[in-house]
């Protein structure tokens, strides 16, 4: 929800300097024509102020705002759990603190943040759950964390989001967010 703010944030900031500019390249398209009896320092804080400064002012609000976002979604302070996710054609394998593995299905506590430590055994594949995280890439012989919570128990889909090959289309699994205080169980996917 985050990274969608963000997007919704800077669609706006770049609205408003398109507009500013528009606005600017239209007075400097009507004065053309006009007798040269403009006086000189008005120009100068049309393009110094309002065409240099205050585009550079917004620019920095949109850049502050979207590296406070992004700081917001690394792994800071402990997690509930860490699992272990393993990417592999056309698959995926979690394996828990626990000990237990399972294919096909996350289980996580819901309202609590779990890392997720990938990698992928063959080609890069990316690990993208939409209602919970962003992308993180899964690549061979190296270990990416990705923080994820769900707000509330529910099931959540997630996908490949890096072409991985024929079968890439039905690289998917589903996150089981249960309520903190159940037990996680087995699911038939797990077995």
């Amino acid at each position: 929800m985050r990274v969608a703010d963000l997007w919704w944030w800077m669609l706006g900031g770049s609205a408003i300097l398109s507009a500013l500019v528009f606005i600017l390249l239209l007075i400097a398209l009507r004065r053309r024509g006009a007798a040269d009896n403009r006086q000189p320092g008005r120009t100068r804080v049309w393009i110094g102020w309002l065409g240099l400064v205050m585009p550079v002012g917004v620019l920095m609000v949109l850049l502050a705002f979207a590296l406070w976002v992004g700081q917001r979604n690394l792994p800071v302070g402990p997690a509930a759990q860490t699992v272990q996710v393993t990417a592999f054609n056309y698959g995926w394998e979690f394996c828990y603190e626990d000990g237990s593995c399972s294919q096909g299905v996350l289980r996580i506590p819901a309202g609590q943040p779990v890392d997720l430590d990938i990698t992928a055994t063959d080609v890069i594949h990316s690990l993208w759950i939409p209602r919970l995280a962003g992308k993180m890439d899964a690549i061979p012989g190296q270990v990416n964390r990705l923080r994820i919570e769900a707000d509330a128990p529910g099931t959540f889909e997630a996908v490949c989001a890096e072409y991985c090959g024929v079968g890439h289309a039905d690289h998917r699994f589903v996150v089981e967010a249960y309520a903190a205080g159940a037990p996680a169980g087995r699911t038939e996917a797990a077995e």
